[in-house]
């Protein structure tokens, strides 16, 4: 299985950005960013939710919200706000607002086919 990396930033309620290099990640609901990008950014929680795993062990982390911007575009998405050692993903809740979907045979993100039905 390959591995990809985006290159983006993540920007918070009062401005501030903060460079992200996410692993994309198609079998994640949610992105997540870890403690050092999410406290530069002036984020806090506004939630707690129950993630599993690939293993099957379950996790309870802090969620929030905040600005998203790659190349291929930017939106505001919900963000697991991570621990010091977790590595930052793009999960397909955000590919999804930002209208993107991950081609796994040539691992890029490419716009999304859009049905208005």
């Amino acid at each position: 299985m390959g591995i990809t990396y985006v290159k983006g930033f993540v920007k918070g309620n009062k401005g501030k950005q903060y460079p992200v290099k996410f692993l994309v990640d198609s079998g994640a609901t949610y992105s997540l960013i870890n403690k050092k990008q999410w406290k530069a950014i002036n984020l806090s929680p506004t939630r707690s939710m129950t993630f599993t795993l690939a293993d099957g062990t379950t996790i309870e982390r802090g969620v929030s919200e905040c600005l998203i911007s790659l190349p291929q575009g930017e939106g505001h998405s919900p963000v697991i706000l991570g621990e010091d050692d977790d590595e930052p993903l793009l999960g397909v809740v955000t590919l999804e607002i930002l209208g993107l979907v991950f081609n796994p045979f040539k691992r890029t993100l490419q716009p999304m086919r859009m049905m208005l039905a």
